[in-house]
């Protein structure tokens, strides 16, 4: 039987769930994560759902899930997770106290990364100004226009910017999850959840 000290230390990842988000955008990583052993097969990433207020939230097309947390009762966090949608691009975008919220997280988690169009909602709480980031490809004009002080990268999968990390459209939030489980854990590691996954990505 393992003693506590043969138990590795789980990194905790946090995914913002909220009416409207965009499936794959929370699902991708959260099966990555997941999903990622160390060679005696323990869990290296314990994933936690959070939701602003905790309650039952509808997916985009109408999917039914339920979070962990509220965002008040949630564990410390190293990596947060913003998806994007519909949901982010035109509902939490425009709330200020989750805005806040993310800019507090911001600085006290090692990494805030956003999938798809949650690079809107990391700019509008101004955490990528003077920063490279991309988005969705069909919104990748409005992060211009509407955050000029955004470095735009387009024709990318991701952005790494250390801390702040941001991904392109709904299937790249799993080569962002992969990216961060090569450099948190290793390469290999992140090519076994690959095969595990049965995707055709290159590491």
């Amino acid at each position: 039987m393992p003693t506590n000290s043969d138990i590795p230390q789980r990194y905790q990842v946090g995914i913002l769930l909220f009416d409207e988000v965009e499936v794959m955008d929370f699902a991708g990583p959260f099966e990555v994560f997941s999903l990622a052993e160390n060679v005696d097969k323990q869990k290296l990433f314990q994933v936690h759902t959070l939701s602003p207020d905790g309650e039952l939230i509808s997916a985009r097309n109408g999917l039914k899930v339920q979070p962990d947390y509220a965002i008040q009762d949630m564990p410390i966090l190293d990596i947060l997770i913003i998806p994007g949608g519909y949901g982010a691009e035109e509902i939490i975008i425009h709330d200020p106290v989750i805005i806040e919220w993310i800019r507090t997280q911001a600085s006290q988690v090692k990494v805030l990364a956003s999938i798809c169009t949650g690079a809107l909602v990391l700019a509008e709480a101004g955490l990528l100004d003077g920063r490279e980031a991309t988005t969705h490809w069909m919104d990748l004009d409005r992060l211009q226009q509407d955050y000029p002080e955004v470095i735009v990268k387009s024709g990318v999968k991701f952005v790494d910017q250390g801390s702040i990390m941001t991904s392109a459209g709904i299937s790249a939030g799993i080569h962002l999850a992969l990216h961060i489980v090569s450099k948190w854990v290793n390469i290999e590691c992140a090519r076994t959840v690959i095969r595990r996954m049965d995707i055709d990505i290159e590491m």
